[in-house]
C-alpha cells in the first residue's frame, strides 16, 4: 500500500544547496565520537538460524515446503443492498512434516465489525486505516468438511479476524488434501480512502472495489506454524499460494474486472466490446473499449437481468476484483522479456479522465510491468488492471485500486508503486504482518529505478538523502525490524518504506556497485518466487550472490536507530609543505559505519576523488590517510553527492588553507 504524501517526496526528490563555512585546518566543531566498531562488525549476527528448511547460503532448503490452498467461489453482488452473499470450497493440501488436528483461517471482514480489535485499539488520533461505518463483518452460515467425497459440519469458531476449525480426524502430512465449504455474506462498508476495500460513489454510480472478501487460510509455516496475528487493517497480509476459480453473479450493466483471466468474455461482452479488446491485445497505444459516450448506454452490455463473470488466477496468493456503471475502459498489450504478452487495462469514473488523469494510467501499467519485467522478474499474470476508485493506493494479484483524484507524476507514482507489488509481495510471497520492510520497502526501492527509467524520466527529481534525512531526523527511533502494529504514526513510514529503500539504494550504488547488486537481488527473487521467505533469506541470499559478508550492514541498517554522522577533522601538511602531501583525518560521530567518498580541490585547479570501503571504521572512529597534494587544499568534502543520510553536514567540509 503506498503512503502518497511520503513517498512522492522520496521517489520525486529535490535538490538541495547546503552553504558550509570553511575553516582553518582543523574542524572547530569536532566533538568525542558515539562510535563504537565492536557493536557494528559484531561477529554473533548470523546466529544458527539455517536448517534444511533454509539453507545457510538463503536458497531453499532440500527439505522446504510450503502448503497450499486453492479455491473455488462463487457470490452474487446486490448493488441494492451492497452486499456480497456466496460460498467458498478451498482445498487445503498439507504439505508440511506435520500432523494437523485443526485448521486456522482468516475472516478479514469482521475488522470492520464495531467490536473487532482494530475498533477497540484504534486511537482517536488515527492511524493510516481507520473505519466510519461498522458492519457486521463476516457472516458466516455454514462451515463443512469434504473428505474422501463425503460432506460433514465442522466444528468451528471465530475470534475477531480468524476462524478455527477443528477436525475429528487428523490431517496427515505429505500432501493430504482436505476441503472446506463455507456459505457467508457480508455489507460492503463504504470506502474512505485507505480501508483497503470499499464503495464510493460517482455521478454515474457506486464503483465497488472488493478485497478480503472470503474466508482464507492462514499461512502455516516452517517458522511460526500457524500465523495468527490479527487483522488489524494497518499491517497487510501473509497467505498460502494456490489457483482460484471464481464466478460473480451482478446486475448486467456492470463492468467487472478481476485478477486473472476473465475466461466467458463472449457472454458478458458486447460483440464491439470484444473486438476491441482483440485489437488493443495487438496494440502498442492505448485504445478505448468503453468509452464516456457508452458507459450508460443499453447497448454496452448484453441484454439481460444478471451476467455472471467467470475468472480464473492461478499460483497467487489471492484474488480482487472491482464492478461499477460508471466505468470507462481501456487497455494495450505488455510486451513480456520471453516474448509472451500481457494485457494493461485501466478502469476508472470520468471524474478521472484526460490526458493529464486516467487517460495515461495505462501508459503507466504497461511501461511499470515492462520495466520490472526486464529488470527483475518477469510478469506471471494475464492481465493489469488499475481501478480508479476512493482507495489512496491498494495491491493485489493482477489487480491494483488508485485514487481516482490522482493526476499526473502523482498517478505514475501510484501506478508504479501499487504494481511494484507484484514482485514484492505478490511473485516473492513475505509476510507482511510481520516484516512490511520486505514489500513496502523493496517495492519503495525499485520504484526508484522504474521512474528513473520511464519516459527519460519524465518524474524522477535526483534525490538528495541528506536533505531527506534532515526533514525525517525526528522519525527516526523506530527501527525497520519493528512490527507494524507497534510502530507508531509517521514512524511506520520511515521504517516500513525509507529507511529500507534508502538502504538498497545505498548497498546498490555506494557499497556493491550495480552489476553485483542487482544479480543479487535477482537472485533473491528467482529462489522465493511463490515461496515464503524471511528476513535472514534475504540477508544471505544478498551476502553470497553479491560476494559480500554484508553482516554488519544488516546489522547496523535494519536492527538499530543509529545515526551517521561523518566528518572531516583535520588537514596537515607533511613537514608543514603541501608539496610533501597532506594527512588528512575523518572522524565518525555517530553510530552508523558507511562508505566515504572524499572531494578534493587544490589552489593549483587540481581536484580528485576519493573513496574508502566502509571497513576503515573497523580500526576505530578515527581515519588518517595520506594525499599526494601538489599545492594547499581548498577543501575536502565528504559525501559531495550527498547520497548518504548524514545528520549534520555542517561539519564535511573543511579547507587546509592557512
Amino acid at each position: 500500500m503506498m503512503k502518497k504524501s511520503t513517498l512522492n517526496f522520496l521517489l520525486a526528490g529535490s535538490f538541495h544547496i547546503i552553504f558550509i563555512q570553511l575553516s582553518a585546518g582543523q574542524n572547530p566543531e569536532a566533538t568525542s565520537s558515539k562510535y563504537d566498531q565492536h557493536k557494528v562488525f559484531s561477529p554473533l549476527f548470523y546466529g544458527n538460524n539455517v536448517n534444511e528448511y533454509r539453507s545457510a547460503s538463503g536458497m531453499p532448503g532440500p527439505k522446504y515446503w510450503q502448503n497450499r490452498a486453492d479455491y473455488k467461489i462463487n457470490v452474487n453482488l446486490d448493488t441494492a443492498k451492497h452486499r456480497i452473499e456466496g460460498s467458498v470450497i478451498i482445498t487445503y493440501t498439507n504439505n508440511s512434516p506435520d500432523q494437523l488436528t485443526f485448521l486456522w483461517l482468516q475472516a478479514d471482514q469482521n475488522v470492520f465489525r464495531e467490536d473487532s480489535r482494530h475498533a477497540l485499539t484504534n486511537s482517536i488520533k488515527g492511524r493510516s486505516f481507520t473505519v466510519t461505518g461498522f458492519t457486521n463483518g463476516d457472516e458466516i452460515k455454514s462451515v463443512s468438511l469434504i473428505k474422501n467425497g463425503k460432506k460433514e459440519k465442522a466444528d468451528w469458531f471465530v475470534t475477531d479476524t480468524r476462524m478455527q476449525i477443528k477436525l475429528k480426524d487428523t490431517l496427515k502430512s505429505a500432501g493430504t488434501k482436505i476441503q472446506i465449504e463455507i456459505f457467508y455474506a457480508f455489507d460492503i462498508p463504504v470506502s474512505i480512502g485507505d480501508s483497503r476495500m470499499g464503495r464510493n460513489k460517482t455521478k454515474n454510480g457506486w464503483i465497488y472495489e472488493i478485497a478480503q472478501w472470503y474466508p482464507r487460510m492462514e499461512v502455516y509455516d516452517d517458522i511460526s506454524g500457524w500465523n495468527l496475528i490479527p487483522y488489524t487493517g494497518d499491517a497487510e497480509f501473509y497467505l498460502e499460494y494456490g489457483n482460484f476459480d471464481y464466478i460473480i453473479t451482478a446486475p448486467a450493466n456492470l463492468l467487472i474486472a478481476g485478477s486473472g483471466e476473465l475466461i466467458n468474455s463472449a457472454e458478458v461482452l458486447t460483440p464491439k466490446e470484444m473486438s476491441r479488446l482483440s485489437a488493443a491485445r495487438n496494440s502498442d497505444e492505448t485504445i478505448f473499449i468503453k468509452d464516456s459516450t457508452e458507459i450508460l448506454s443499453a447497448n454496452s452490455y448484453p441484454a439481460r437481468g444478471n451476467l455472471s463473470w467467470h475468472f480464473i488466477c492461478k499460483n497467487s496468493r489471492d484474488i480482487s476484483w472491482a464492478a461499477s456503471k460508471a466505468f470507462l475502459w481501456d487497455a494495450a498489450r505488455i510486451n513480456l522479456p520471453s516474448g509472451k504478452r500481457a494485457l494493461a487495462q485501466s478502469i476508472y469514473p470520468v471524474e478521472s479522465a484526460g490526458p493529464d488523469g486516467y487517460g495515461r494510467s495505462t501508459e503507466y501499467i504497461k511501461a511499470s510491468i515492462e520495466l520490472y519485467s526486464d529488470k527483475w522478474y518477469e510478469y506471471t499474470y494475464p492481465i493489469a488492471t488499475n481501478v480508479g476508485c476512493k482507495e489512496g493506493g491498494m495491491e493485489y494479484p493482477g489487480i491494483i485500486f488508485c485514487d481516482f483524484t490522482n493526476r499526473k507524476g502523482d498517478l505514475w507514482y501510484d501506478v508504479t508503486h501499487e504494481f511494484g507489488h507484484n514482485w514484492f509481495p505478490m511473485i516473492v510471497g513475505s509476510n507482511e504482518r510481520v516484516f512490511p520492510w520486505m514489500d513496502e520497502g523493496l517495492n519503495t526501492f525499485i520504484n526508484i529505478i522504474s521512474t528513473q527509467a520511464f519516459n527519460h524520466g519524465e518524474y524522477y527529481v535526483f534525490n538528495d538523502i541528506q536533505k531527506f534525512v534532515q526533514q525525517i531526523v525526528n522519525m527516526m527511533p523506530e527501527s525497520i525490524m519493528t512490527t507494524q502494529n507497534v510502530v507508531q504514526g509517521p514512524y511506520s513510514d520511515w521504517a516500513a518504506y525509507y529507511k529500507p529503500c534508502i538502504g538498497l539504494v545505498i548497498l546498490r550504488e555506494q557499497i556493491l556497485g550495480t552489476d553485483r547488486f542487482d544479480f543479487a537481488f535477482r537472485t533473491y527473487i528467482q529462489r522465493w518466487a511463490f515461496k515464503h521467505p524471511t528476513p535472514w533469506d534475504f540477508f544471505h541470499t544478498m551476502d553470497n550472490a553479491a560476494g559480500e559478508d554484508l553482516s554488519w550492514f544488516w546489522n547496523e541498517w535494519f536492527f538499530t536507530t543509529w545515526n551517521l554522522d561523518q566528518s572531516v577533522k583535520e588537514i596537515k601538511y607533511i613537514d608543514g609543505d603541501p608539496s610533501k602531501g597532506a594527512l588528512i583525518t575523518i572522524e565518525n560521530l555517530e553510530g552508523l559505519a558507511l562508505p566515504v567518498t572524499i572531494a578534493i580541490k587544490e589552489e593549483n585547479g587540481k581536484t580528485d576523488t576519493l573513496r574508502f570501503p566502509a571497513e576503515i571504521w573497523q580500526r576505530g572512529a578515527d581515519w588518517t590517510f595520506k594525499y599526494r597534494s601538489g599545492s594547499k587544499i581548498l577543501s575536502v568534502t565528504i559525501d559531495p553527492g550527498h547520497t548518504l543520510p548524514d545528520i549534520n553536514p555542517d561539519n564535511n567540509i573543511l579547507s587546509g588553507m592557512k
